[in-house]
């Protein structure tokens, strides 16, 4: 006579051996964290609240649901469901929560914080619509600058990370289940769940390079409110084998309800032997940044003991150009020295754009980039060796559309103000006559700004 195996019993924290495994996956860059909606507890005026569960009661309000004919407590599921079936326009829900999220004013919750001061993550996959999580790292990372890339999948429009992970420049946030907007291209409905899950397991909507990301990843699913089966199935779909065969890279369930739903603890103890559970979402994030901090302590220190030496810290680039700002024009070989450039010119509080991202061609990418030139308050063109020996490239679209600005401008308007790197002799540089009437400043490697970043204020205030 069998007997069936006893259903696992998750402790409330990870052993120290599990954290410390953890750990080092994350400084290797091999953990990317899934991050659910428990994890998004917001200050609200009766004190704080489940994001959910407030948005939930607003949009019943706009949509004249009558609450006492859902379940207690009742989700935003609940609410849209009811709405559909009582013959309201499928759409609205969806105008109504973007209205909603672009009047609230809260703040990024505290566990978002924890995880974006969490360096080492570099790829964030979010399951919740709303805009907290890279706003989170704006603030954390970049001082509040957009400079975080934010990716949305929907199944009418598949979008997958723009380049391998390993050629990323900036972070990026996934957001798997859609990203609010007024169309219903996002999950806030059981029904949308199940087309979104349906439309990421077929193979021609798939992303490709993210799944590959997530296949080959130690995960970290935080907060999430999937159910039993849907755990299980999102499992599957990541890892895109049986979970019983053997894998090198594991998971852990950090969520508020796994733990006690003992018919999943047993699927995943006999079944998915690589799958951890801790019991609380917002304490896991709280520990794990606990021990990030105190890991990298030194690391921190160190840095901030020369930080006195550095002319300044770089700041990636907004994703869009800010207005009034700088626009750089470079070859990629010449990056380290347009860092540098940039690192100077920030210091000075001067805004300076450029495309760090580098996604070259494409109609809407011309549009993107000529949009930008024709309202960016200068234009550097950086010059170099590398921008001799390359006849054909894209930045010479640029400088060409450039030189097309200057056609509607008055003799002696200063626009372009070419920055050459190293010896490149000015007379014979393959460069637009334009750019030689300007006359070149020599910033050897993109260092000793200074006093180019004293013209550029000058030029922004009128003095010159």
């Amino acid at each position: 006579m069998s007997h069936p195996l006893p259903a696992a019993q998750p402790s409330s924290s990870l052993d120290e051996d599990a954290w410390d495994d953890l750990l080092n996956y994350i400084e290797e860059r091999r953990v990317i964290p899934i991050i659910g909606p428990e994890l998004l507890q917001v200050d609200t005026d009766t004190g704080p609240r489940a994001f959910q569960d407030w948005l939930a009661e607003r949009l019943a309000a706009r949509l004249n649901v009558d609450v006492s004919r859902l379940p207690e407590p009742y989700s935003l599921s609940d609410v849209v469901s009811w709405h559909v079936a009582s013959r309201g326009r499928r759409e609205e829900p969806y105008t109504r929560v973007r209205s909603i999220l672009r009047d609230a004013a809260f703040a990024p919750p505290p566990a978002l914080r924890r995880l974006a001061e969490i360096t080492d993550f570099d790829l964030f996959v979010t399951t919740t619509f709303d805009g907290y999580l890279e706003q989170a790292i704006n603030e954390a990372r970049f001082s509040g600058l957009p400079s975080t890339e934010v990716i949305s999948y929907a199944p009418n429009r598949v979008a997958d990370l723009t380049v391998e992970r390993a050629q990323m420049t900036r972070p990026v946030v996934y957001h798997l289940l859609g990203r609010v907007s007024a169309s219903p291209t996002y999950v806030i409905s059981d029904e949308d769940t199940l087309e979104f899950m349906c439309a990421l397991q077929s193979e021609h909507l798939t992303p490709e390079k993210l799944f590959h990301e997530l296949e080959n990843n130690h995960l970290l699913l935080i907060g999430s409110n999937f159910s039993n089966w849907l755990v299980r199935l999102f499992l599957r779909m990541a890892k895109r084998r049986r979970l019983s065969d053997p894998r090198d890279v594991g998971e852990i369930l950090a969520d508020d309800h796994s733990s006690r739903d003992e018919r999943l603890m047993a699927f995943l103890q006999q079944v998915s032997l690589r799958t951890r559970v801790h019991s609380g979402a917002v304490d896991f994030v709280t520990e794990l940044h606990r021990r990030w901090t105190i890991r990298n302590r030194g690391v921190v220190a160190s840095a901030g003991a020369t930080a006195a030496a550095q002319p300044a810290r770089f700041l990636p680039p907004a994703v869009e150009m800010p207005d009034h700002a700088v626009f750089v024009s470079y070859a990629r070989e010449d990056l380290p020295a347009v860092q540098r450039l940039k690192a100077a010119l920030d210091r000075a509080g001067i805004t300076v754009w450029f495309d760090m991202d580098r996604l070259e061609g494409g109609d809407d990418y011309d549009r993107k980039i000529q949009r930008n030139i024709s309202r960016c308050a200068y234009f550097v063109p950086v010059v170099s060796a590398t921008t001799e020996r390359r006849v054909e490239a894209y930045f010479r679209r640029e400088w060409s559309f450039a030189v097309d600005r200057t056609r509607n401008m008055a003799d002696g308007a200063v626009f372009i103000l070419p920055v050459c790197i190293d010896e490149t002799a000015e007379v014979s540089a393959r460069v637009p006559d334009k750019f030689k009437a300007a006359h070149f400043t020599r910033l050897p490697g993109g260092e000793g700004a200074d006093a180019f970043a004293e013209r550029l204020r000058r030029l922004f205030a009128g003095e010159a």
